[in-house]
Order: structure tokens, then C-alpha cells, then sequence
């Protein structure tokens, strides 16, 4: 290996914005890439970004991106002395990290098993209060009259949780008595079927609290450093759609403490490379929730106000060095926002909106950064997440911040599919949003419904004005898109020849 840049060649186990992210801090480092791909994915272009590349199965998840064995026999076959799971697929499974590290190659990520242990709510939560992390009143007891004594010792409403998983499956709230039971049942049913782990538990139920997370890194040596706060509480189903660092409510004091707390939620579980820590707040107290044994999708903020780029401190800290700074010589500067722009159609309860882009144009100009990998002509497979795009922006001001993100959401051009463009619109121009008033049910707020319509009207017409201007009719546009791309192949499929 060549120490100069830590790895020879990574693998990036996953598809879309996040391997084309994992590739470039590579190119960065001198470090080659080997990308896998979906029969889906044939066309992607983090397919073609990538060194070389790997078809691993068919379109279904199962028969590729989550296919362990595919993915391991690629890695030797290429010879990647790495691999990074990015976000989602296998990026939390321990038994992953466990057959990467028994396969003889790196995983860039923590161990088999610190992720098993964060991976259980219960086990987590357990752990934590032990180590004196403050944590909401909970219970694993499910039988039903222990339940019911439970939540009336600690009032209603109380929520019933899958331990294994996330994104808001096998949730369900009990506002009162007569509700337990059949909480408890339907949890349990959704929490089989969606992680093969039946288990549950139930814990005290908050009715708009913030949603607030710590970026944590540690090294090979125990040394643990945050990297700040990130506000993530718009939400939809459970899932985040805005994010924001720093938080706007926080103070010195408050930082501080969940800082530590965070510190420690990483020592305890003897942490290793990117993670973060999640946290409820509401009315001044804090609850730890869960730890992200990985790379967030929200990363993006946090290297926008800190100057830092995660991925290759990931890369470094798997390659057995140091974190490159102390605690002390950690800052950050300004403000950041991300929004998700999801394939989703927000008038229809968020459905999936998949198929093709017929035009697509992204914003630019100071403070604006895009995670994407997607074009005009793209088609949107129906079988992934629909996150499509990450618009990021910062400024130096939290209002000003918000004026770039308006900005730059009226000059993002994507034809042919609905998405959340729209929406986030809506909620840059909310005075409640604006004034930094936000909870995990915010998007139920009927201010926020009640101008959706108007906003959708407005942005659509304003998209296709844009996208005229581009040229005359969309077969221009694809053509020009197409020959594009197909420079970009020959130059790469040459590059591979060499």
C-alpha cells in the first residue's frame, strides 16, 4: 500500500450522490475507486465516475446493494484493501463490518461490534443511562397490564418502538389505555416484517420536540472530538427533510452539556471513525435517542461551517492515523441549511413521483453546493430512496441563509417528476420557520398546508419558464445532455484502456 494515500483502492458499497461524494474525496487523495451497480443502475453515473465497476445483481435491493457475499467477492476481485458502506443498504449492519474485517480489508466505518450494540435501541439506551447520558422514561416490558401501569406512572401519550431499524417504522402512539394493546401487536408486526427482529419498547411520548444531533469522530486511540450540532427537526413519517447547523436555540451552556454528552454516548460504546449522536429537547431538557454509526446524509452542513471534509477524516481515521485536529482547533463559521430534494410529490402524502428528467438545470452562485447524481434525461428507478438531490447553501447569518437557500431553490430546474423543490419553498418563506420556531411536526402546521398549493403553482410555472430558456424544446436539451455524457464515457472508458 501506498502510505502516501492511506488506501490503493476503495470500494464504495452504495449507488447515487453518496458513492459519487465517497469518489471524489478519493480522487482527492490519489486513491482509485471501484463502484457496484444494480441492473438498474447500468447508467448511473457514479457508474461511470468510478475507476472501475461492477455489476452486482438485479434491481431489487436485495439482489444487489444489500447482497454482502456479491459485494465481498467484487472487493477481492478488484483488490480493494477498503470498502465505504456510505449511508443506508449495509452501512449499519455489524455483520457487514464483521465480514469486511474477516475478508482482510478495511471497512471505513466502526466495528462489528460497536454497531451491533448502537443498533439496539434497547441495548443503546440502556447503555447510556447507565453511563449517566440523560434519557426519556422507558420500559421493554410488553406485556400489557405492565405497559398500561407504565404509562400511567409516567402519563400519556407513551410511543411504542421497533429496537432494531430506523426511519420511523414500527412506531406507533398510545394516547391512552385502551390503545396498548393493540400498539404493542401492530409494532411488533410491522418491526418482524421490516427487520426480522420482532423486539419492542415503549417510552415517554413528546408532542413537537426538537430534533437535535451531534457530530462525533474518533480515532484508533480513543480520542473523541464533536464537531457540533445540526438541527434536523423538519421531518416527514419520521424522516428528515431540512437540516441546519448550527441550531438555532442553541447557547454556550446547552452546547456544552450535549456536546459531552455526546463525548461520552461515543466513548461508552468505545467508537471509532464519523458518527452521531441524536438527541430529542424539549422545554430545556435533552433525551438521547439513538446513535448513527455512520456517515449522515447531513454531513454537508456541518463541512460547510466547519471547513472540514468528513470523508477523508474518515479515510484517514480508518487508515490507522490520528484525528488530524484537537477538540480546541475545531470551529465553525456562519450558517448552513440543506434541503432534500426528494422524488416525491408533497400534495399526495410524500408518494414516490419516479420516472424521467426531461429537463434539469442546478442553481449556483456564492455559498450554493449540490449533491447529486442525477441529469436530464435520468430516469429514477422506483426501487430505491427517493432522495434525488442535496441543495446545500451557507452564508454568514442565519437570515442569510435563508434568503440563499430561496434563492437558490427558484433557480433549480427539474422537469418531469414532482418533487420537494416546492415545498421547501413553502418553508423558507414561513415566518414560524424563519424565526427558527421548529419541531418534529412542523410540516403539520396548518400555515405551511395551507400555502403549499400556491407555492407548487408558482414553482412549476417558473421551472418550465427557466427550462425554455434552455433551449428550444426538450429534445434539444436531452440531445445536448446525451452527447455530453457520452464525451464524458469515451474520455473515461479510454482512461481505463491506459
Amino acid at each position: 500500500m501506498n502510505k502516501d494515500r492511506y488506501f490503493d483502492k476503495v470500494l464504495v458499497a452504495n449507488r447515487g450522490e453518496i458513492a459519487i461524494r465517497v469518489m471524489r474525496a478519493c480522487r482527492e487523495m490519489g486513491i482509485e475507486t471501484v463502484a457496484v451497480y444494480s441492473e438498474a443502475d447500468t447508467d448511473a453515473l457514479y457508474v461511470k465516475f468510478a475507476d472501475e465497476a461492477f455489476l452486482i445483481g438485479a434491481a431489487h435491493p436485495t439482489k444487489s446493494y444489500l447482497n454482502m457475499g456479491r459485494i465481498l467477492e467484487v472487493a477481492e476481485m478488484a483488490g480493494a484493501d477498503a470498502i465505504h458502506p456510505g449511508y443506508g443498504f449495509l452501512a449499519e449492519k455489524a455483520a457487514f463490518s464483521g465480514a469486511v474485517k474477516k475478508a482482510g480489508i478495511t471497512f471505513i466505518g466502526p466495528s462489528e461490534k460497536t454497531i451491533a450494540m448502537m443498533g439496539s435501541k434497547i441495548g443503546s439506551k440502556q447503555a447510556m443511562s447507565d453511563a449517566g447520558v440523560p434519557v426519556l422514561p422507558w420500559t421493554k416490558s410488553t406485556d400489557h397490564d405492565e405497559a398500561k401501569a407504565f404509562a400511567e406512572l409516567i402519563g400519556y401519550p407513551v410511543i411504542v418502538k421497533a429496537s432494531a431499524g430506523g426511519g420511523g417504522i414500527g412506531m406507533t402512539i398510545v394516547r391512552n389505555a385502551a390503545e396498548m394493546g393493540e400498539a404493542i401487536e401492530k409494532s411488533m408486526r410491522t418491526a418482524a416484517s421490516a427487520f426480522g427482529d420482532s423486539t419492542v419498547f415503549i417510552e415517554k411520548y413528546l408532542e413537537n420536540p426538537r430534533h437535535i444531533e451531534v457530530q462525533v469522530f474518533a480515532d484508533a486511540k480513543g480520542e473523541v472530538v464533536h464537531m457540533f450540532e445540526r438541527e434536523c427537526s423538519i421531518q416527514r413519517r419520521h424522516q428528515k427533510l431540512i437540516e441546519e447547523a448550527p441550531c438555532s436555540i442553541m447557547m454556550p451552556e446547552l452546547r456544552e452539556r450535549m456536546t459531552q454528552a455526546a463525548i461520552t454516548v461515543a466513548k461508552t460504546c468505545c467508537y471509532e471513525n464519523a458518527g452521531t449522536v441524536e438527541f430529542l429537547y424539549d422545554n430545556g431538557n435533552y433525551y438521547f435517542m439513538e446513535m448513527n454509526t455512520r456517515l449522515q446524509v447531513e454531513h454537508t452542513v456541518t463541512e460547510l461551517i466547519t471547513g472540514m471534509d468528513m470523508v477523508r477524516m474518515q479515510i484517514e481515521v480508518a487508515a490507522g492515523e490520528p484525528l488530524p485536529y484537537p477538540q480546541d482547533q475545531i470551529t465553525y463559521r456562519g450558517h448552513a441549511i440543506e434541503c432534500r430534494v426528494n422524488a416525491e410529490d408533497p400534495m399526495n402524502d410524500f408518494a414516490a413521483n419516479t420516472g424521467r428528467i426531461t429537463r434539469y438545470r442546478s442553481p449556483g452562485g456564492p455559498g450554493v453546493r449540490i449533491d447529486s447524481c442525477i441529469h436530464a434525461g435520468y430516469t429514477i428507478p422506483p426501487l430505491y430512496d427517493s432522495m434525488i438531490a442535496k441543495l446545500c447553501v451557507c452564508a454568514m447569518t442565519r437570515d442569510e441563509t435563508i434568503a440563499r437557500m430561496r434563492r437558490a431553490l427558484t433557480e433549480y430546474v427539474i422537469v418531469g417528476v414532482k418533487t420537494t423543490l416546492p415545498l421547501h419553498y413553502a418553508i423558507m418563506n414561513n415566518p414560524q420557520f424563519i424565526a427558527g420556531n421548529t419541531h418534529t411536526h412542523f410540516l403539520a402546521e396548518p400555515e405551511v398546508r395551507k400555502n403549499l398549493p400556491r407555492y407548487m403553482l408558482e414553482s412549476e410555472t417558473r421551472m418550465h419558464q427557466l427550462a425554455d430558456s434552455l433551449g428550444k424544446g426538450k429534445e434539444k436539451i436531452i440531445a445536448a445532455t446525451a452527447a455530453a455524457v457520452n464525451v464524458y464515457l469515451s474520455a473515461a472508458a479510454a482512461k481505463k484502456k491506459r
